[in-house]
């Protein structure tokens, strides 16, 4: 890849062309980092659209080998073929390899956070489109990096980013209706992420980069901490329905309660000041075995809209609303007294991914670069607020230099 920061010249046939016949209909997938979140995402796209995996990379061999099986399973599930061995890309610049294969039409990025905005620009350039995992990146250079690749992109390719819950039955329906004022004004809002520990994973070798890689969502500079690793799920939510970015944020947090190892902080409070007088509380805490809760609250001056992950999602007020979830999970008036709810995000993934491929099929190309650069900024500056235990202003935040350096060497993993 001689320049991964304009498009290349790399020729892309229409949709009709590429698509059309059901001999040569399947979109052609590669994928980036074989790790659980990817393995959930591809599956979801194989089981629920036309497509085929033909081609993953990863910087770990275990890795490929682990999930070898699992897509060649999905592919011969669908009378499709398996992965040959030619197209499992190893190392450093396995992405690249992936990435400048002609016979993928279509990338899923789903490797560590701190990969993104390089992952990205080198998948659009080469005319690929793409589906990449959130948070847009680790750093305002690379949010910044990535609103540019989507300016660079735009109407050529289509490209993704992992906010599904835009993409969830009953959300959509919530924010509409406080969009259109069932709610009224919004006075304020309260959301948070309450998860448990991420598991640690024991060294292999005696690589300190590897061990850190393998474990990266506990540490800052591979992952952005629990801020850009789940609670940007909530933000990205506030976000959507405020249309707005806020104008300054103060807080605190600390590593309490966390694992010895790593930098990542485990608890986060956080206030967002918005235009119109509008704040938002913003808690979010990751420690300990058990799960938690998920929600975003909003309240109005004539009813508070509720989302939970497994709580419902409601509107009470003038204008009461009980959401609907997909067909077949509703629950019942006996599990809504005993609190008990089945998952508002059930149709998330499958409704995003199917959403991707319609896009690339019809030739109506997304682009979620804006959206999820946006919210992934808010993030970050939530995340220096209290880090800092200052005041910082969006403008702050934006004309900074803001770059982390991972200081990895990746070439120790190649062969």
């Amino acid at each position: 890849m001689k320049n991964v920061a304009t498009v290349s010249s790399v020729t892309i046939l229409s949709p009709q062309i590429a698509f059309g016949t059901k001999a040569n209909s399947a979109i052609r997938l590669g994928i980036i980092g074989c790790g659980n979140r990817g393995n959930a995402v591809v599956a979801s796209m194989v089981n629920g659209t036309n497509t085929h995996i033909i081609a993953m990379a990863d910087l770990f061999e275990d890795k490929l080998l682990e999930s070898k099986g699992k897509f060649n399973s999905l592919n011969t599930a669908k009378g499709g073929s398996e992965i040959e061995k030619l197209k499992m890309y190893l190392g450093s610049k396995s992405y690249l390899k992936l990435i400048e294969d002609k016979d993928v039409d279509a990338v899923l990025i789903s490797s560590p956070a701190y990969t993104h905005p390089e992952f990205l620009a080198a998948a659009v350039a080469a005319g690929k489109h793409v589906y990449c995992e959130k948070p847009a990146a680790t750093d305002v250079d690379g949010c910044k990096r990535v609103s540019q690749i989507g300016k660079d992109g735009n109407g050529k390719v289509s490209i993704a980013i992992g906010f599904q819950i835009r993409y969830a039955t009953p959300y959509i329906e919530m924010v509409k209706r406080i969009q259109r004022g069932d709610i009224g004004e919004i006075v304020n809002a309260q959301v948070y992420y309450f998860g448990n520990e991420k598991y640690f994973i024991p060294p292999k070798g005696n690589s300190f980069d590897e061990y850190r890689i393998r474990n990266h969502y506990h540490y800052t500079s591979l992952s952005g901490g629990i801020l850009l690793d789940q609670g940007i799920h909530m933000i990205d939510t506030c976000n959507w329905v405020l249309q707005k970015n806020p104008m300054q944020a103060s807080g605190s947090g600390n590593r309490k309660g966390g694992l010895d190892f790593g930098d990542t902080y485990t608890n986060y409070q956080i206030i967002y000041e918005y235009p119109d007088n509008i704040n938002v509380s913003f808690h979010s805490t990751k420690m300990g075995p058990h799960g938690g809760d998920v929600c975003a609250r909003f309240i109005g001056t004539k009813g508070t809209a509720e989302a939970h992950y497994s709580r419902g999602v409601f509107i009470e007020g003038d204008n009461k609303w009980d959401g609907v979830l997909p067909s077949g999970t509703q629950p019942t008036a006996e599990q809504r007294a005993a609190g008990i709810f089945n998952s508002a995000l059930q149709d998330a993934d499958s409704n995003k991914v199917k959403t991707f491929i319609q896009s690339i099929e019809t030739g109506k190309y997304l682009n979620e670069t804006e959206s999820a650069a946006a919210s992934t900024l808010i993030a970050i500056l939530g995340a220096n607020a209290a880090v800092s235990k200052e005041i910082i202003t969006w403008d702050e935040m934006i004309f900074s230099k803001g770059q982390m350096d991972a200081g990895l060497n990746l070439k120790q993993f190649d062969r």
